[in-house]
């Protein structure tokens, strides 16, 4: 870190010259109306020292030079930032799907950590802890004042071990304790099962590394159970916040036979690239239906997005998240890595979904989450310097009409619903398959 500031520091007086005069310090400098990169150097310099010396505590000069290198960064995009080693490596666990602790996904919320989702099967699944659960206190000492990192660290460990989690959770008035053993987390990124006899459903929590090899086997599996008599398939991405671009363009090319699956465009448009569909839909042609909702992002939009613009898919469910942008990771020997937005994604009509989301074809409401799902929660657009959408924008044409709801109970009202629309799909393809006139 030393070796970093020190090549900053040589920069600033090799091409800007001596260093400010002492009256000068004393007052406020004045940047020229246009400064170039070696004077702002020189003002970072200044500031940089002046923290070091008069700042209440005593503070590393590492510390100082991550901050400042992560405020660079995160001040342009939400997505973009600084990651020192231990991030990084948390970065890298998380990519390759596999960690010991006991299966959470968190973030961090006025000093005490949030439960976002429990991951399926996990430990912390089967404990009962839900999404939205303040997690105040691990092993009885307090999480306030910890860094995410710190408090995830603590709540990982050897397989087999204990680990005791207190919880605030809204509507219950005590505080609740979950002891929870720890295993070796595997994440099933993809699950699958028969649904009404010949419906294949397909969850995708995340695009992990093998993504596009588990939702491959997951339709090989149920073709076996149903003896290769499945009238279509449910692609259930609600929740699933993205993941890896590769492993997205693998799950779309299982069910696209020809076309574009998406393109990403930086800022050099001669850098473009299009990714496009091999021959070959592992389905034969099934009907297809995907469920989204507001935390479907990024990777999860890319496969709906390719799914519905090639009309080979129907979109159900609400407005998606609408993370538009591609993030790159830069490793930098011996400091961790930076995660930098370097491109825009376009779905195969030219759509920038960028703070914007996919829209479903068929809006359908999940009935036992009215609140999260009014249209008032959080998305893309609601973040602080979230990117605009892109300029090449076109837009898709006139929406299918919202469904009419009715008064099913249901566990899962959307699933239902998807059910339903997958199988009059069935219905109407198989009618009009028999409608074609014989040669």
């Amino acid at each position: 870190m030393r070796k970093l500031l020190s090549l900053l520091l040589v920069a600033a007086y090799l091409f800007v010259g001596a260093a400010p005069s002492a009256a000068t310090a004393r007052g406020a400098r004045e940047l020229p109306k246009n400064p170039d990169t070696y004077q702002l150097i020189i003002l970072f310099n200044e500031i940089f020292n002046k923290t070091r010396q008069d700042y209440v505590d005593e503070v590393s000069d590492q510390r100082l030079i991550e901050s400042a290198i992560n405020g660079m960064l995160s001040a342009l995009d939400p997505h973009s930032g600084y990651m020192n080693e231990e991030s990084f490596r948390e970065m890298q666990i998380q990519t390759k799907g596999e960690f010991g602790g006991i299966g959470l996904e968190v973030g961090m919320e006025n000093g005490v950590v949030v439960v976002i989702s429990p991951i399926e099967g996990t430990p912390g699944y089967k404990a009962g802890l839900q999404p939205g659960d303040l997690i105040t206190h691990i092993d009885d000492k307090a999480v306030h004042g910890l860094t995410l990192t710190e408090a995830v660290n603590r709540m990982r460990g050897e397989p087999r071990s204990r680990v005791k989690l207190t919880v605030q959770r809204r509507g219950v008035a005590a505080p609740l304790t979950f002891n929870i053993v720890r295993e070796v987390i595997r994440v099933r990124v993809v699950r699958s099962a028969v649904k009404g006899g010949n419906i294949g459903y397909i969850r995708i929590t995340s695009f992990s590394e093998n993504a596009e090899a588990m939702t491959r086997r997951a339709i090989t599996d149920i073709k076996a159970k149903t003896k290769n008599n499945v009238i279509g398939y449910i692609i259930d991405m609600r929740n699933n916040p993205g993941g890896l671009l590769d492993q997205a363009i693998g799950v779309a090319d299982l069910f696209l036979d020809k076309g574009e699956i998406v393109s990403t465009r930086p800022r050099d448009e001669t850098r473009a690239e299009r990714h496009n569909a091999t021959a070959g839909d592992i389905t034969g042609g099934k009907p297809i239906v995907v469920l989204i909702n507001a935390g479907s992002a990024s990777a999860a939009e890319i496969v709906a997005g390719a799914l519905q613009d090639h009309k080979r898919a129907v979109v159900v469910g609400t407005k998606s998240f609408g993370k538009g942008s591609v993030q790159s990771v830069y490793p930098i020997q011996g400091f961790g890595g930076i995660r930098l937005t370097t491109a825009r994604y376009y779905t195969p009509s030219g759509r920038s979904i960028q703070a914007k989301g996919i829209e479903p074809d068929i809006v359908i409401r999940q009935a036992t989450l009215k609140e999260t799902e009014s249209g008032e929660g959080i998305s893309e657009g609601n973040l602080v310097n979230a990117l605009p959408p892109g300029q090449r924008d076109n837009q898709r044409g006139n929406q299918a009409p919202p469904a009419a709801a009715d008064n099913e109970v249901s566990n899962d009202y959307q699933l239902s619903r998807a059910k339903d629309i997958l199988r009059a799909i069935a219905v109407y393809s198989g009618r009009a398959q028999q409608s074609k006139p014989s040669r």
